[in-house]
């Protein structure tokens, strides 16, 4: 510690802000770079007011994305801090950003933000820094420094980096390189060190979260993964972005014979229409979709089913959409995201012809929202009358719990809404899993009372 205020008289360092745009691969690689900086004895803040300088971890999957973090460059550029663009805007635009806005120090790419603290010091100096790889091939692993927030108990643990599919709709084997998988021993490691850090769920991400493995061990090894990390005490342990074609028998297995892997299953279907499917360069999914979904269902019977869908895709005609809205309604999922195309260059679909109207998009995914949410009403409603688990998280205004049951994920699911009878201090409960009475449900959210500390 003495010699990182060392380093801090001599070198008058900067104090370093983050501002994020994006995902939660996003998240972690700037969590990586926040536990790096402090490492390296810069001072990490959250208070961008007091930085001087701001590293803008940015997305560029959608326009809508780009337009945010374009903002935020502009925002603290305006404001005269240095600013550092990392992430999938600098991977995208390597060549047209610093030209753009010259006011940009540096770039580091989707496969640099290891180098971070040796741009900021280049930075520092007065360089102009673009560190962006042409092809991103580094992952971080279990010795990387990472800022863990104390102040939540969820960690994402990215398995995987990069994607070797080509859908035509989607940039990201563009912006994060091709998959390459972390082993079992190593991401076994973290989950160990965040289940020390007080941890109550890890959520697993990558890309492509069933093909995980088949770059290192020559097949998909999930199965594998998650027996080895059924033996971490962790409570909760999530999996995001399940394709069908990786939920094989071995997976499904390995959800039920485990206690703390949790039977949520998030499947980016995209479509349901074979048609569709297949100008989505997703040809292989149209005769899987109601197979596994029944498997699913079958095999583990209180399994919450999650997917999220894109419509107004080129020459998604109007059958098309009402298939669409039929296969809702027979499979009905207890969560949907539905998302209006956009049209990335770069892309296969970006030449479509048949565009469908933005008019036409915004009322079927009006349509969707409108189906989904009498279904997922429907859903909530099950839940009443029963006792469930809940992971409290924070504190309303109306001092009351706000909380998890393991059929929402964080982010993008609803919440469960809790009042307190015990004269107990509300702060005793953050971050406990607590047993409650469920009485009322609408289409996002629970409501109940708590009943014990379990």
């Amino acid at each position: 510690m003495k010699q990182n205020s060392l380093n801090l008289k001599e070198k008058k360092l900067s104090k370093i802000a983050f501002s994020h745009v994006g995902c939660e691969k996003n998240l972690v690689d700037t969590e990586h770079m926040q536990g790096l900086l402090d490492k390296e004895g810069y001072k990490v803040d959250s208070n961008i007011h007091d930085a001087n300088v701001v590293v803008v971890n940015t997305c560029s999957f959608i326009e809508t994305a780009r337009e945010e973090s374009i903002r935020k460059i502009l925002e603290y550029t305006n404001q005269g801090k240095k600013v550092i663009v990392a992430g999938c805007m600098a991977q995208h635009f390597k060549d047209e950003l610093i030209k753009e806005i010259p006011e940009i120090k540096g770039l580091v790419g989707t496969g640099d933000y290891q180098k971070i603290a040796k741009v900021l010091d280049r930075v520092e100096k007065g360089e102009i820094v673009n560190e962006v790889s042409r092809i991103p091939e580094f992952i971080a692993d279990e010795e990387m420094p990472r800022f863990v927030d104390k102040n939540k108990f969820v960690a994402y643990l990215r398995i995987a980096e990069g994607c070797n599919y080509n859908c035509a709709f989607c940039i990201i084997p563009k912006l994060r390189g091709p998959q390459r998988s972390r082993t079992i021993e190593s991401i076994v490691s973290e989950a160990k060190s965040l289940a020390k850090k007080g941890i109550q769920e890890i959520i697993l991400i990558s890309q492509i979260t069933t093909n995980y493995g088949q770059d290192i061990y020559g097949k998909p090894s999930l199965a594998k993964l998650l027996n080895e990390l059924s033996k971490v005490s962790i409570p909760w342990i999530r999996i995001h972005y399940a394709y069908p074609t990786g939920l094989t028998d071995e997976v499904i297995r390995a959800f039920k014979d485990s206690k703390n892997i949790v039977p949520y299953f998030d499947l980016p279907l995209q479509h349901s229409h074979p048609d569709v499917l297949k100008s989505m360069n997703r040809p292989w999914q149209a005769s899987l979709n109601k197979s596994i979904l029944e498997k699913i269902r079958e095999e583990i019977p209180s399994a919450v089913l999650r997917t999220s869908l894109i419509v107004g895709f080129p020459g998604e005609k109007k059958e098309h959409f009402e298939h669409l809205l039929e296969f809702l309604d027979r499979h009905k999922f207890d969560h949907v995201g539905v998302f209006i195309f956009s049209p990335e260059e770069g892309t296969a679909a970006f030449h479509l012809p048949n565009k469908v109207s933005p008019e036409v998009s915004e009322a079927r995914k009006d349509n969707v929202i409108s189906v989904q949410q009498n279904i997922s009403k429907e859903k909530n409603q099950t839940y009443v009358g029963s006792k469930m688990k809940i992971l409290v998280e924070q504190i309303s205004d109306n001092n009351e719990l706000i909380g998890r049951s393991y059929n929402f994920a964080p982010e993008i699911d609803g919440t469960v809404i809790l009042s307190v009878k015990e004269k107990i201090d509300l702060k005793n409960y953050i971050g406990k899993f607590v047993e409650a009475n469920i009485s009322f449900a609408d289409e996002y959210d629970l409501y109940g009372e708590t009943i014990k500390i379990l």
